[in-house]
């Protein structure tokens, strides 16, 4: 049996921030990994292959919407297959970029199955046939999810996909629906429609992405809409026809959709089915999920657990950082720095959404005395230039002591332009105010001057 100091189960972006912290710091660490390449589920089935997905299919919208390019749009019929292709070449680098990392850092990768024997050793299944164990005195799972996928859908039908599935379609559909409204379903709906594919949007509650602060979603909605996509909310699935002319979705309202393909889009489930987990004591709840206290400690003492496979926020930047403060706490018995509490999100729509901080709705409900400061994208000259003319920039700040609260933007280069609001709303005291941007000189033109539209917008308003 073979001896490391901890074992990270999972080589996504949790895994891999828990592993290279805790080898940097000295431990003898190994990574078991199911799949034949390291990069987990962000790598192969998700974060990389939406976005790359998403940017070339955005490229091929701006050319074929541009003035300069309509007498050639007819030379540019691209298929979905075409259009996946694009990312095997991203998807390549970042496994051999992140099988680099393991080596320089002396991480052991042992592909195969993992289950835990008991709280200090598991056995590894592996490709070969053999068996391997391992005892360690901490192990980090790290195993990502996958999605949720109903009982009462047949998944194997080539019609019925998910957002693993979906990558291997080999065709480009002319209808399409999606069955729920959360990241992913608004995500993918943004791709589709881009790609002249006719989408239905199935939301199951009453306003697309209700996290987030409602003239965001407002904004949102209009331009899916806008695009061509059916927004459909408040509605439940109740059957499902598949047949040789597509798919039929009867709804318990009593709508009928009809569409080439149906793509389930609605929650997904932690990876920690035949581990052993229940028989040695991790509290898993009834999504799969694993349960954790503040320190990402699972009731089991020497096991920990971090990423998706915890559930929200579900975020590849946040589960690097778990990883990164797990390692740091199982290497020196204590950590002495916290993960931020705000936490900024990326949502790849198009327009792109991002957002740090607290909504007008939650600042409303908690009575504070807040104010806004807006800058519409069609206003800036960069956004002009580049023909992005739709969003906005949206500062939410304390009336009295101007401290930043919330950013929220809606338009090109949002989820970038967030950290520049991110940075300083977490300064300490009067440098977290929009004076900093009211007072600051931003290149011209640039996306980023927003910011000081938006401060002085702002500061206009408490006069």
């Amino acid at each position: 049996m073979q001896e490391y100091d901890v074992v990270v189960i999972g080589s996504g972006p949790a895994g891999e921030g828990a592993s290279m912290k805790l080898s940097k710091q000295g431990k003898r660490v190994a990574v078991v990994e199911m799949q034949d390449q390291v990069g987990g589920n962000c790598t192969h089935k998700g974060t990389i292959p939406s976005k790359a997905l998403r940017h070339a299919i955005q490229l091929l919208a701006d050319y074929r919407h541009h003035p300069l390019f309509e007498h050639t749009v007819g030379f540019m019929d691209v298929s979905w297959p075409q259009l996946l292709r694009t990312a095997d070449e991203v998807i390549s680098r970042q496994v051999s970029m992140r099988h680099r990392f393991y080596g320089r850092n002396r991480v052991d990768v042992i592909h195969g199955k993992a289950r835990f024997l008991d709280s200090n050793s598991i056995e590894i299944a592996r490709p070969s046939g053999n068996a391997l164990r391992i005892h360690a005195r901490h192990f980090v799972i790290a195993t990502g999810s996958r999605p949720y996928r109903p009982p009462q859908l047949d998944f194997s039908d080539p019609r019925i996909l998910d957002s693993d599935t979906v990558l291997q379609m080999a065709y480009t559909p002319r209808r399409v629906t999606i069955y729920g409204a959360g990241v992913i379903g608004c995500e993918y709906a943004s791709i589709f429609a881009n790609l002249d594919v006719k989408v239905n949007l199935i939301n199951t509650r009453d306003r697309l992405l209700s996290f987030l602060d409602d003239e965001i979603t407002d904004a949102l909605s209009y331009h899916l809409r806008d695009q061509g996509v059916v927004i459909v909310h408040n509605e439940t699935i109740d059957t499902v026809e598949s047949t040789d002319k597509g798919v039929v979705m009867h709804c318990k309202s009593g709508k009928v959709l009809r569409s080439d393909v149906l793509f389930w889009a609605n929650g997904r489930s932690g990876n920690t089915e035949d581990m052993g987990l229940a028989e040695i004591g991790v509290t898993i709840n009834q999504r799969g999920q694993i349960e954790v206290d503040e320190t990402f400690r699972t009731s089991v003492e020497n096991i920990f657990s971090v990423g998706d496979v915890i559930g929200p926020p579900a975020l590849a930047s946040a589960s690097y950082d778990q990883g990164r403060f797990v390692g740091h706490l199982i290497a020196d018995g204590s950590c002495d720095w916290d993960l931020l509490g705000d936490i900024p999100t990326g949502i790849y729509t198009s327009p792109e959404i991002s957002s740090v901080g607290r909504n007008e709705r939650e600042l409303t409900e908690q009575n504070i005395p807040y104010e806004v400061g807006r800058a519409d994208f069609k206003n800036l000259a960069r956004a002009q230039i580049a023909g992005r003319s739709v969003g906005m920039l949206k500062l939410l700040f304390h009336r009295e002591t101007l401290a930043l609260l919330g950013i929220h933007c809606f338009g090109e280069q949002a989820s970038e332009i967030v950290h520049i609001g991110q940075a300083i709303m977490s300064q300490p005291g009067e440098a977290n105010t929009i004076d900093y941007f009211a007072n600051t000189t931003f290149n011209y033109p640039t996306m980023a001057e927003a910011y000081r539209v938006a401060a002085l917008y702002g500061r206009n308003r408490i006069r």
